[in-house]
């Protein structure tokens, strides 16, 4: 049936059927068997804190209730954690959802949007389907290039920048000296998004101090990566008062269930394992890096729970690595643009896990050839 006496936007009905990820799930119906080893998803392979396990138990006992539309007693423990006031923190469903509240916020049709080309497509999912206009600037040297991105955004007059560090796909990072000169050329028009979901596992010189009082720059933090609650979807932002009061004139109030809140809460008050699972990954980075060199190849250093793996030749070529580690069991994604498409990227998976993704890797260059 087609859609044109259907009550559409205009934007929606002109809008491709796609989506920004195919997912894991989707991958293993097509296959008709599970994968071996799931290391395309940057999902945390370790769990989440036990005490994060049990209060989301014990929350299901009122599952029946909505959640706290405020998540207030999570907004508080963030606020005293950060530092900073709960009038300068809001809960959504995910970055994915944060992103989305916010594009809705400041584009209209036809209003420009600067990102990097490569760089995480959902955020490009949310500025399509508000029917804005995507300006992409090319990573330099394997990293975003801020001063580029600001640069394109002043000449096209964009009022939203997305900038992550780290980075995905390539996990690359700015020492935090960087993305504070940055922040401070924003002019007063514009909004930096600074999506900070992997900042557990980077270094403590790449990530600047929090400053909400600054109007011109949204953090965004999520419990999805070294917390392992993907599938909880929760994350905050922290941001000046203002920026906040604008989420809660259009979120969606309800939309984090109080599994998640109880998960969220209890996960950050266990520090002991997140530096555990942080340390964890660290080892699985190295053993990343150690196949690449057995390989011949160049694994890019990382600074979150993936690492890139430059194949060495084109995309062409990387792709084909792709499809023959999938075929084999073994789901890894890749960057979708070039340069970025020289390289694959896989999760740090638990010990087995990367020692399959080791064999796996050095089977698929023998078949591709």
């Amino acid at each position: 049936m087609s859609d044109t006496r259907l009550p559409f936007t205009d934007t929606v009905r002109d809008l491709p059927a796609a989506t920004p990820f195919v997912g894991p799930e989707t991958l293993q119906r097509q296959r008709g068997e599970r994968f071996r080893a799931r290391l395309g998803a940057n999902e945390s392979a370790f769990g989440v804190s036990p005490k994060a396990e049990a209060a989301m138990r014990e929350a299901t006992t009122t599952i029946s209730w909505y959640g706290d539309a405020e998540s207030w007693e999570l907004k508080q423990a963030l606020a005293d954690h950060h530092g900073v006031s709960t009038d300068e923190i809001v809960i959504g469903a995910g970055i994915d959802g944060l992103l989305g509240v916010l594009v809705r916020a400041c584009v209209t049709p036809g209003t420009p949007v600067v990102t990097s080309a490569g760089a995480y497509p959902t955020f490009n999912y949310h500025v399509n389907g508000f029917g804005g206009r995507l300006e992409f600037v090319p990573f330099r040297d394997d990293r975003e290039d801020g001063a580029a991105l600001l640069e394109r955004a002043q000449a096209v007059g964009a009022p939203l920048v997305y900038f992550s560090n780290p980075d995905n796909p390539m996990g690359t990072w700015w020492p935090a000296e960087e993305v504070e000169r940055l922040i401070a050329a924003v002019p007063a028009d514009r909004l930096l998004i600074l999506d900070e979901a992997y900042a557990d596992f980077a270094p403590a010189d790449a990530i600047p101090p929090i400053n909400p009082s600054n109007p011109r720059v949204v953090r965004m933090r999520t419990f999805s990566k070294a917390h392992g609650m993907a599938g909880a979807r929760i994350a905050y932002a922290i941001a000046h008062a203002d920026i906040v009061t604008a989420f809660n004139k259009i979120r969606n109030h309800f939309e984090v269930n109080r599994v998640a809140q109880a998960g969220a809460l209890a996960s950050l008050q266990d520090q002991a394992f997140i530096r555990r699972v942080v340390e964890e990954v660290e080892r699985g980075r190295q053993d990343y890096y150690e196949t690449a060199e057995r390989l011949g190849l160049k694994a890019i250093p990382s600074a979150t729970n993936f690492v890139a793996v430059d194949m060495g030749r084109d995309g062409d070529y990387a792709r084909a690595i792709l499809k023959a580690l999938q075929d084999d069991g073994v789901f890894i994604r890749m960057p979708g643009v070039a340069p970025l498409d020289r390289c694959i990227r896989v999760s740090v998976g638990r010990p087995e896990e990367r020692k399959i993704f080791d064999a796996a890797l050095q089977k698929a260059i023998e078949r591709v050839g």
